[in-house]
């Protein structure tokens, strides 16, 4: 058997997908091609136009909503339409002031300096970004003690785009140095149809429009979702069938998938199982649910959270979390009066 497998040489996968590289190729390039967020995207094409016109820097940008809904994809926009290279990297990557100044003297003029979870910057790092954002300068300490020598160095116009799933974590003095704020809403379904249809386009999926449509109905309102789940269901009709997303073969696949009709998946089930079953509805702290549910709290805040409270299945109270009547029917749970009365 070693000596077949020797001649004929090591087995090869079927294909082999390069998904980051394909999520990439899936992100709008422009404005134009941006779907949804439409208030948003006025305001950048107003913006950017106004800027590249006096020829300088857009202003700083803050993007904050739920993760998916395209805070990265936006900023890549920003600098291919100001014309500028995109640098990105996250608040926990920069620990020392030494990470942040590498960054900022590596920064070319009109470049866009992308920052996710803006909000996890040290205090040390955040200060120190302060004039570099307000002056265009940065402070660089030479020495220490009663040696120390302080030399201010000039930068050249850049746009700092901040990203956060938490803007009450973002501190008033870094905030108050953002000249543009944008918050980042769920998609409709409408808009999810039509990215599933674009994404499909590109893949190179033939998908009827029944299949697209169970596609984005049950995507959560997130770009970055509906692109996940069309991969798994282009992956499941080319296995099961010919290749064609028909609406039953969508609905197979995210049975599969355990992705339910309002688009939750077992852990956002687990959670509301959790809350209604263990809990008696709540109201139940954060801690106990993170700690029953072995997940981690900014995991649940961040991911499972915001949609179940966009959906109206959770409420965040000052005594903790509370499942609607809405969650009790979802899950075939009766809802006794002693709920209502939380309500």
């Amino acid at each position: 058997m070693a000596e077949k497998a020797k001649k004929e040489g090591p087995l090869k996968p079927l294909r082999e997908p390069d998904e980051a590289a394909e999520e990439q190729s899936l992100r709008p390039q422009t404005t134009k091609e941006f779907i949804g967020q439409e208030s948003v995207i006025e305001q950048l094409r107003v913006f950017v136009q106004a800027a590249r016109e006096r020829h300088e820097a857009l202003d700083h940008v803050l993007l904050y909503g739920p993760p998916g809904l395209g805070k990265t994809t936006l900023a890549q926009i920003v600098a291919h339409e100001m014309g500028g290279r995109f640098r990105a990297t996250s608040g926990p990557v920069i620990e020392r002031k030494l990470d942040l100044s590498s960054l900022l003297q590596d920064l070319e003029a009109g470049d866009v300096l992308f920052i996710d979870e803006i909000h996890r910057l040290n205090r040390a790092v955040e200060e120190f970004l302060y004039p570099a954002m307000e002056d265009g300068q940065m402070e660089i300490q030479i020495g220490e003690g009663h040696f120390a020598k302080f030399i201010k160095i000039k930068l050249p116009p850049f746009t700092l785009v901040g990203a956060t799933t938490r803007t009450g974590m973002v501190t008033a003095p870094l905030r108050s140095r953002f000249g543009i704020t944008h918050r980042l809403s769920f998609y409709s379904v409408e808009e999810m149809r039509r990215i599933a249809a674009r994404t499909a386009r590109i893949l190179n999926v033939t998908a009827e429009e029944g299949g697209i449509e169970e596609i984005a109905r049950r995507s959560r309102g997130t770009p970055r979702i509906c692109n996940r789940i069309l991969r798994r269901v282009r992956d499941y009709a080319q296995v099961r069938s010919d290749g064609v997303i028909t609406r039953d073969m969508a609905d197979e696949a995210l049975r599969l998938l355990q992705i339910d009709e309002q688009g939750l998946d077992e852990v956002d089930r687990a959670y509301l199982g959790l809350v209604i079953n263990k809990f008696g509805g709540g109201p139940v702290g954060l801690n106990n649910v993170s700690v029953a549910l072995s997940e981690e709290e900014d995991t649940i805040e961040d991911t499972i959270e915001p949609y179940l409270i966009q959906i109206g299945f959770i409420q965040r109270t000052p005594r903790g979390r509370v499942a609607a009547q809405s969650a009790y029917a979802h899950l075939g749970v009766p809802f006794t009066n002693r709920q209502a009365e939380l309500f």
